[in-house]
């Protein structure tokens, strides 16, 4: 297994579908993607404007997962690995790159939204990391985690 860690192209975008489409524990189809305006259009226009950057892992040449940070919320918008890939240092990595991605462009705060269900893996992982929960929530019972570090 040779595994490379590279930014986004827009030639990637269909597989970060297909990543998402098929993590372990929240799933979420191309269709319900596009229901909350989530689209391969969508998130071309983003990556071409430069608002949102992301990192994929490939495995030879399929892609086997992603981080996508935005530059003006400071948010990280998504981490998907594949069940198989999962517990290799794949999802550290990928994140790691976006949040030094939003750092270097002058994010004053680094932050996400993940379930607050301690059995949700998410939880313990990015808790690991050093992700804290700010006490704000989001409508659909998501909580917001802040990355702490020093200014540059």
């Amino acid at each position: 297994m040779e595994l490379l860690i590279r930014e986004t192209l827009p030639s990637d975008i269909d597989g970060l579908f297909s990543v998402r489409a098929r993590t372990r524990e929240s799933a979420i189809s191309k269709e319900g993607l596009a229901s909350i305006g989530v689209t391969v259009e969508s998130i071309a226009r983003q990556m071409a404007s430069g608002r949102v950057k992301g990192w994929v892992c490939l495995d030879s040449s399929a892609l086997v997962g992603f981080c996508n940070g935005d530059r003006e919320t400071g948010e990280v918008l998504v981490l998907a690995v594949l069940p198989d890939y999962e517990r290799r240092g794949i999802g550290t990595s990928l994140l790691a790159r976006v949040v030094e991605w939003l750092r270097s462009v002058g994010a004053d705060t680094i932050w996400l939204a993940a379930s607050p269900d301690e059995s949700v893996r998410a939880h313990g992982f990015y808790r690991s990391l050093g992700w804290r929960p700010n006490g704000k929530k989001q409508q659909n019972g998501d909580e917001i985690l802040v990355f702490e570090f020093s200014p540059l």
